[in-house]
């Protein structure tokens, strides 16, 4: 493949989460690199955060592993231990398996931007901390239940 021409790949905005979750995300977008380059066996993004928002739900992968370099801005780090702010040239690393979730959130009123190289299972669970959600992911389908395993029909209520 060689050379990925940045300007031939397009923003990707939206995300797989149901509502009300969907809200969560707003203002976050990416470009998928990797997918821009014909990669198949780990995924490349960069993952741009407008003002004020958040790269995900607090979640960890079961099977997969995650690697994040800021590369622009700023942004909040979250995780069980609490937040931690990453600055340019800041790295973070996340192993499969490993139940303590993580979030990025832009507090400032400039663009961040993160590069983040992940693997791709073939299947994965990912589960998401704060909220009683899992999402399943095999064969480009994305099937979301509770974390019991039944499958989810919204929020539940405390």
């Amino acid at each position: 493949m060689g050379k990925i021409d940045l300007t031939q790949v397009p923003i990707k905005s939206g995300t797989i989460y149901p509502p009300p979750y969907d809200a969560e995300v707003k203002g976050r977008s990416s470009l998928r690199l990797g997918d821009a380059g014909g990669l198949t066996q780990f995924g490349v993004n960069v993952v741009i955060l407008a003002p004020g928002a958040k790269s995900s739900l607090r979640h960890w992968h079961l099977h997969e592993e995650e690697f994040v370099m800021i590369i622009q801005g700023s942004c909040t780090m979250v995780q069980d231990a609490g937040p931690t702010i990453m600055q340019t040239g800041d790295c973070a690393a996340f192993l499969a398996g490993d139940p303590d979730g993580h979030q990025f959130i832009n507090h400032t009123d400039t663009e961040a931007r993160f590069l983040v190289v992940g693997t791709k299972a073939k299947t994965e669970t990912a589960s998401y901390s704060d909220v009683d959600l899992q999402v399943h992911q095999s064969g480009g389908v994305n099937r979301f239940t509770y974390k019991d395993g039944t499958d989810w029909k919204g929020p539940r209520c405390a």
